[in-house]
């Protein structure tokens, strides 16, 4: 046995039921049981989502995944033996790899950079509140990617720090190309809004936001939001 499936909850005790219709199974990956628990209390109340396991380290990570074959991890970075990001880098090399969101304190560029390089769907701090944290793992599983506000920024600053004239007229070139609704949209996604908080700001269903936002990366040639966003603040869509 190992200190991952010592540490399971109650509720991850039923992984090996058949899940409930539609819900989405997720896997706890931190070496603190006590982050642990407080995890799977969160996710575990939420409709739709299933806790199937937990796991301490990168290793025990991996091994269950394959045992439990999750929808989407919730992985913390700093751990021993294999930490976070190696562990998503494996996880994503799988044939059928679950999303991982990359769940942290610590808000630094590295973390951010090598998470997302190494497959990471989303990256949120570990004081993203409860219902936020809900909502990205929905968000997630659905297929989406989910950055925290602050982290977002902190992409778009990185990115942004050279040839600014330049990176601003060809921002602007690219987005000639949306309609109206189409650009605000952008810079709601730009801010780090998820579909649920664009849809309530635009008086917008969320499968019409998702239908936006899909348009938007065909039309941007984007693959990610995070890309979306780099170029609403490089067209000065968020001020400056």
């Amino acid at each position: 046995m190992t200190r991952g499936d010592g540490a399971r909850s109650a509720g991850a005790a039923r992984r090996d039921d058949a899940p409930s219709a539609g819900s989405t199974r997720v896997l706890i990956v931190d070496d603190d049981a006590l982050v642990r628990a407080g995890l799977t209390m969160i996710l575990g109340s939420a409709e739709n989502l299933e806790i199937v396991g937990e796991a301490a380290d990168g290793d025990e990570a991996v091994e269950a995944v394959r045992r439990h074959r999750p929808d989407v991890v919730l992985m913390d970075i700093r751990m021993p033996r294999m930490d976070g990001l190696a562990a998503t880098q494996a996880l994503t090399a799988l044939s059928t790899p679950p999303r991982v969101v990359v769940l942290t304190t610590f808000d630094l560029d590295d973390y951010v950079f090598r998470a997302l390089q190494a497959g990471a769907s989303g990256f949120l701090l570990k004081d993203t509140p409860p219902r936020r944290l809900v909502e990205a793992v929905q968000v997630v599983a659905a297929g989406e990617a989910m950055l925290s506000p602050s982290v977002t920024g902190r992409l778009i600053q990185h990115f942004a720090a050279t040839g600014g004239d330049t990176r601003r007229r060809n921002a602007r070139d690219r987005l000639a190309v949306l309609t109206e609704r189409e650009r605000e949209v952008l810079v709601a996604v730009a801010r780090g809004c998820s579909n649920a908080e664009i849809g309530r700001e635009l008086y917008l269903s969320e499968a019409t936001v998702k239908a936006h936002v899909s348009r938007l990366l065909t039309k941007l040639d984007a693959t990610n939001r995070v890309q979306v966003a780099i170029l609403a603040h490089d067209a000065g869509l968020l001020g400056d």
